[in-house]
């Protein structure tokens, strides 16, 4: 049975990550950075109507735990045998169905799940506003190229910026202040003070195009 221990410790692998996206999935809803589409005569709580329930994201997630949890006790069981004379297989065996049937049904729970949300952009934005430290590191990478170059006041980025952000919040007015007490060239200065939270991206969207090609 090495063959089967193998298929089924895949398939349990394929589900913890499926799981771990139901969860992650299910608590962006519920901070708002996803919305759910409301289903047309559909209870979405016995005492909040204006509640819509992320039910396929938690259906998923048990159906998932109870797929695991046959496909890794087949995994273990079906390998062992007592001086090749144990027929326990015969009966562990039985349930392979119902592990299979259980990741299949928690896949079209999550796969109806992704079909009726879509990102709260507005909840996204906001978050975004409210966490100018977001511009420590491209601020760090800029005072560190500075500092290579041999231009004075650039010593110790990180503490500097960590003395600017860490333990409360910060707006963009104290990033621009924190900036122009730097002796950055003028270009580096006004670069930096061109970026916000929501354009500090990066490649990240040449990466997704590259990857989903």
């Amino acid at each position: 049975h090495d063959w089967q221990a193998e298929l089924y410790g895949a398939i349990s692998h394929t589900n913890r990550i499926l799981h771990n996206l139901a969860v992650d999935i299910w608590m962006y809803i519920s901070r708002g950075v996803f919305a759910q589409e409301p289903v047309k005569g559909a209870t979405g709580s016995s005492t909040m109507p204006h509640k819509v329930n992320p039910i396929r994201f938690e259906n998923a997630e048990a159906n998932l735990e109870l797929s695991c949890s046959l496909l890794d006790t087949l995994a273990t069981t079906l390998v062992e045998s007592r001086w090749q004379r144990d027929l326990t297989d015969s009966t562990t065996q039985r349930n392979i169905g119902s592990a299979l049937g259980y990741s299949l049904l928690a896949l079209n729970n999550l796969l109806g799940g992704l079909q009726a949300i879509h990102p709260n952009t507005h909840a996204m934005a906001a978050e975004l506003d409210g966490n100018w430290e977001v511009l420590g590191e491209p601020i760090q990478t800029a005072m560190r190229a500075e500092e290579l170059a041999g231009r004075p006041g650039m010593d110790h980025p990180y503490e500097q910026v960590k003395a600017l952000m860490r333990g409360h919040a910060i707006s963009q007015r104290d990033v621009e202040r924190f900036i122009d007490s730097l002796p950055f060239d003028e270009q580096t200065a006004r670069r930096l003070k061109e970026l916000t939270p929501d354009s500090y991206v990066g490649l990240a969207a040449q990466l997704v195009d590259y990857t989903t090609r």
